[in-house]
Order: C-alpha cells, then sequence, then structure tokens
C-alpha cells in the first residue's frame, strides 16, 4: 500500500523539482541576456531535465493509486552574477536537492514502502550525476579570469550538450 506519508513527500518533491526548473531557466535567460548562448543553453536543457523528474514523481504516485496534489511554485531570483557564482549556486542547490531526495528515501524506509525505496535509488544515482556535472563546471571556472577567452570557449562547450546527458 501506498503510505500517505511517502505520497505527501512525493507531492512536496514534485513542487521542489518544478522549482528547479525554474531556477535553471531563470539562469539560462540570465545567460542570455549576457550573450553567454553555450551557458544559457546547458541551463536549459538543465530545467527540461527538472521538469522530467517532476513528472517521473507525477506518474509514480498515479502508478500507486495516489493523488497528485500540485502546490504553488515561489518565483526564483532574476539577477544572478558571474557564471562561477551561478554554477557555486547550481551545486549549492544540487546538494540541496540530493538532501531532500535522501529525506524521501528515509521516510520511504520508516514506512516500510519497498517500491518507493527502489524508485528513489534512481534519483539518488541521478543526484551524484549531477552534482558532480556541476562542481566541474565550477572547477573548470575557477581555472581562469571571467573575462579570458576560456569563458567563450567553456561556453562553445556547453552549447554542445545533448539531451541525452
Amino acid at each position: 500500500m501506498f503510505s500517505e506519508a511517502v505520497q505527501e513527500a512525493m507531492n512536496e518533491q514534485i513542487k521542489n523539482e518544478i522549482y528547479s526548473a525554474y531556477i535553471y531557466l531563470s539562469m539560462s535567460a540570465h545567460f542570455e541576456a549576457v550573450n553567454l548562448s553555450g551557458f544559457a543553453h546547458w541551463m536549459r536543457l538543465q530545467s527540461e531535465e527538472e521538469l522530467e523528474h517532476a513528472m517521473k514523481f507525477f506518474h509514480y504516485i498515479n502508478d500507486r493509486g495516489g493523488r497528485v496534489e500540485l502546490r504553488a511554485i515561489d518565483q526564483p531570483p532574476v539577477e544572478w552574477g558571474t557564471p562561477v557564482e551561478i554554477f557555486e549556486t547550481a551545486l549549492a542547490h544540487e546538494q540541496k536537492v540530493s538532501a531532500m531526495i535522501n529525506n524521501l528515501y528515509e521516510i520511504a524506509l520508516k514506512e516500510k514502502d519497498y517500491p518507493s525505496q527502489v524508485m528513489l535509488l534512481w534519483y539518488i544515482d541521478e543526484q551524484v550525476e549531477e552534482e558532480k556535472n556541476a562542481a566541474e563546471i565550477v572547477e573548470t571556472l575557477k581555472m581562469f579570469d571571467e573575462r579570458d577567452t576560456a569563458v567563450l570557449l567553456l561556453d562553445r562547450q556547453l552549447a554542445e550538450r545533448s539531451e541525452e546527458e
């Protein structure tokens, strides 16, 4: 049986995943505004990925006979800062999401909801990848000055991110 506590936590996580999409879309808009279209592209794909994560929870709740309850989404920030500051924010956000997923897993353990534990393992693995990707970009950005030509080269590299990544 699908426990009320797990259902409640998953509904909250749908909101959190959609908010994550909003944050990344706002970052993308910022990068577009400062003419870093590769960075904008990377963030836009990240936003789409977060929406996919929300929909995975949405379908899972429905598949288990639960009830999806959509919640209000806060407005994300509009102003962001330098590329390294933005990616540091993205990394911190992914670490926060990892903690949320781990907490959700703990609830599923406590409730002895074995199907949800199995489903959440995918998210746990995904968060390792999300943190790694953001951390690598932060470290790369820290290697050079914001005005350095390397920023433009990294911008081009990020523009090549495919939807499969």
